[in-house]
């Protein structure tokens, strides 16, 4: 992706589901982000790669057990759009 897209996939805003998935990761050592929802729903694949493409999470840990999960974090950009200050 090029500098100018990224810094515009930035600025946009995640949307309601995104903003659900992004939040559970505000309260979690390191920003860990859930692979199922409060319901125990495995979250959609959709919206973790939607979050990963925008620059808000990152890909953490590789889960041997499970490959195809991606156990992701939050990045900086993700806390900013949470309107969250970035952890030192």
């Amino acid at each position: 992706m090029a500098e100018g897209s990224r810094e515009a996939a930035h600025e946009l805003r995640p949307s309601e589901a995104q903003v659900r998935y992004l939040t559970r990761g505000l309260a979690e050592p390191g920003g860990k982000l859930p692979l199922f929802d409060r319901d125990g729903r495995e979250i959609p694949k959709k919206t973790i790669e939607a979050c990963i493409a925008h620059g808000w999470a990152e890909p953490w840990i590789a889960n041997p057990m499970k490959p195809d999960w991606l156990v992701c974090r939050l990045t900086p950009a993700g806390y900013r759009a949470l309107g969250h200050p970035v952890p030192a």
